[in-house]
């Protein structure tokens, strides 16, 4: 059968003579598998390339010199193989279907390529593009056969044919698959299965191109004179084609080494300026982390310090001044415990827009924390201040929605201003700082600048509390005077107020209005009044042992103490300790602090109050209780303040209001303390009205101690006793 140029058949013609004794020479043989194997490495290598490519022309440009690399190695395999063909006729070749074999060698090489640069393929692709080139492949080998030129005709085995263009099938999806499986390429190891890959489908192609010689019969006429031909320059001429063919196949895999590592300092150039980058947005979100304040995107405490120390400098180069503003919300804390702390949050954001909206583009605003914002405004008169306060302090008072309700804020402000009020940024702010406290003190919704009055007063303070923690931790300084307590009724003196006292070393006694209020600012008013409840009941001990068995003690406790739990058992532990019966010892509370928290105070005072001491109310009238309130109260005792007892009897007002007092505390049977009596006057007009105890300075001054006890030595003595009931009357 002849088809398209190929002969098959399975039997020998009969006019012709079969030529039997063809053979190779095994160094060109081996020579060709060697440049089949270089050619095969390359393609792997090549495709590694174009897998990592980035640029669309660089994969192309891969494309094609891979192409040329495989091509030239299977074109030169079966070029040099067929030098090395040796039979006992002339052979030559035909030069233009030689080449047309080589192009055809390209084509499909290239098609090879394409489908190794591919991203992904499906396995019908894979299968269809291994018959393209494994057909590619064979259509040049018998091209190139076809090129043959002598005496004799070429038949073909069929099944050995067909074998052929399996092998190079299978060959072309070898190929493929390893392609696919190197391309990611990258360590010794893979390197050294690259090699031996590259061995494998160098055989698979030799493979295919002596099965298609194995199928080859060549066929002479008879009587065609046979004798072994070969060329005296085959053995040269192979070796040339095999070094044209390494060469070209070396210098591209050098040119892919080369672009490989190129490829690879690009990428870790790429990957160095992607993490600078990184790095940068590390440092840079760090930066507005460290700097800024997550809620309201202002600069915190740390990048108010940053800025605060350059605006210093500027501004100290130039001589301008500078003002520094802390601004403090209202009553804040009431927005968080009544909607919640996301309204709280939410109204920090409106204030920081508001006051942002008020300032001027060079001034600096910051949250320095919790409700306090921070700002830093330039000045080219220190007169420029006030007005650019009081816009910020406008601004915040226009109604805003906050989770449903319309409301209002008001701000407190205090100012700073350098350099006359400080030279550095902490004693500036520090000074803003006192100031604010001042505004806050004078009622709030206010401004107020520093003065030197404050520093001393600051400074006066933080040295009492020094003095005073001291003079509490060592027991050093600190005592008890008592104001003894008529009984109107009776004329017996039943009752003490034992009030505190310090003795400073430096500014001599001090009474409680000038350091009570430091405990109480400070976090130790606690361990204050446990020290006086412990002194009072040591005393009580003391007094009962010289012969005043039934004298009762009023101790004060400090509003902030109501809110303690603990304060129950520091009383059932102070009365034990000294062994004073309960019924001697009362605790006094001011209406303020019993108003401040009622539903807390009613519970404590209860569990006080089952122990079996007596509780009064102190200063009544002077802050806003109701019958209500008082109905739910355990009290025994009310105790009138004695701002209503100063004006008596030339006040009618007051006496009427002690008159009302007095009536409603014994509808609500309480007692009635009356302070501050100063004058027979007053006392005659309470005794008239029903009063049931007095005290002041027209009894006596608080005393200490020693002194009481004198003083009560003498009442005892009925022509002492006598006089004084005299005296006051």
């Amino acid at each position: 059968m002849d088809w398209l140029g190929l002969r098959f058949t399975d039997e020998l013609p009969n006019t012709g003579q079969v030529i039997l004794d063809c053979t190779h020479d095994l160094w060109l043989v081996l020579l060709a598998y060697g440049v089949a194997c270089v050619a095969s490495f390359a393609t792997l290598d090549i495709a590694e390339r174009i897998h990592h490519s980035t640029r669309a022309s660089s994969s192309r440009l891969w494309c094609w010199v891979g192409a040329w690399c495989l091509a030239g190695g299977i074109w030169s395999l079966h070029f040099i193989a067929m030098l090395a063909f040796q039979a006992p006729i002339a052979i030559r070749y035909d030069l233009p279907l030689t080449v047309a074999s080589l192009l055809i060698a390209f084509i499909a090489a290239l098609l090879a390529m394409n489908t190794l640069g591919s991203r992904r393929l499906h396995a019908g692709q894979y299968l269809f593009a291994a018959t393209s080139i494994g057909l590619g492949i064979a259509a040049m080998h018998y091209s190139g056969m076809a090129a043959l030129r002598s005496d004799a005709n070429l038949y073909y085995q069929p099944g050995l044919f067909a074998l052929s263009i399996v092998l190079a099938i299978g060959a072309s999806l070898g190929a493929l698959l390893l392609g696919l499986y190197f391309r990611q390429g990258g360590g010794t190891t893979r390197q050294v299965l690259k090699l031996c890959a590259g061995l494998v489908m160098g055989l698979a192609i030799a493979s295919m191109h002596f099965t298609a010689m194995w199928a080859l019969k060549l066929v002479v006429p008879v009587g065609t004179v046979l004798h072994l031909q070969e060329a005296d320059n085959s053995a040269q001429l192979a070796l040339a084609v095999a070094g044209i063919a390494l060469f070209s196949i070396t210098a591209c895999l050098g040119a892919a080494w080369a672009d490989k590592k190129l490829a690879s300092k690009e990428r870790d150039l790429l990957r160095v300026k992607t993490l600078v980058d990184q790095l940068d947005q590390a440092h840079a979100s760090l930066q507005q982390v460290a700097h800024f304040d997550a809620l309201t995107n202002l600069l915190n405490r740390r990048g108010l310090n940053q800025a605060f120390a350059e605006k210093l400098l500027e501004h100290s180069r130039q001589q301008q001044p500078l003002a520094i503003m802390f601004l403090d919300l209202d009553h804040f804390k009431r927005i968080n415990d009544s909607l919640g702390h996301d309204a709280g949050d939410e109204l920090l954001k409106v204030v920081a827009e508001r006051i942002r909206g008020a300032l001027r583009d060079h001034d600096v605003i910051a949250r320095f924390g919790g409700d306090e914002f921070c700002v830093l405004a330039s000045l080219r008169t220190c007169d420029e201040a006030r007005p650019l306060a009081q816009r910020m302090m406008q601004c915040l008072k226009e109604p805003f929605s906050l989770s449903g309700r319309c409301m209002v804020m008001t701000i407190s402000i205090g100012i700073s201003l350098f350099p006359e009020d400080g030279q550095t940024c902490d004693e500036l702010l520090k000074h803003a700082d006192l100031a604010l406290y001042q505004a806050k003190g004078s009622g709030r919704n206010t401004l107020h600048f520093f003065n030197p009055q404050l520093k001393t007063k600051a400074s006066f303070e933080l040295q009492l509390e020094e003095e005073l923690r001291n003079a509490l931790q060592h027991d050093r300084g600190l005592q008890l005077y008592y104001q003894p307590i008529l009984d109107l009724h009776s004329g017996e003196l039943s009752k003490l107020e034992a009030l505190v006292r310090w003795q400073h070393p430096e500014h001599g006694l001090l009474t409680p209005d000038r350091f009570i209020g430091i405990a109480e600012a400070n976090g130790f008013v606690a361990e204050f009044d446990a020290w006086v409840l412990r002194r009072a009941c040591h005393d009580l001990s003391l007094l009962g042992d010289s012969g005043y068995p039934q004298l009762k003690v009023a101790v004060n406790c400090s509003a902030l103490n109501l809110g303690r739990e603990e304060l129950v058992q520091e009383v059932r532990d102070a009365l034990c300790s000294f062994d004073v019966p309960p019924q001697r010892l009362e605790l006094e509370v001011t209406e303020n602090a019993l108003m401040g928290n009622i539903n807390r105070a009613v519970g404590l005072l209860q569990k006080i109050r089952a122990l079996g001491v007596s509780l009064s109310i102190d200063d009544f009238g002077t802050g806003y209780s109701s019958l209500a309130y008082l109905k739910r109260l355990p009290l025994d005792t009310l105790k009138i303040d004695r701002s209503f007892i100063q004006d008596v009897p030339a006040s009618q007002t007051d006496m009427e209001i002690i008159q009302a007092i007095i009536a409603m505390a014994h509808t609500l049977h309480l007692k009635v303390v009356a302070e501050g009596v100063e004058s027979s006057q007053q006392l005659a007009l309470l005794r008239e009205h029903g009063c049931d105890f007095a005290q002041g300075y027209l009894l006596s001054r608080p005393l200490p101690l020693q002194q009481l006890q004198a003083f009560l030595q003498r009442y005892r003595q009925p022509a002492e006793a006598s006089s004084l009931l005299s005296r006051l009357s």
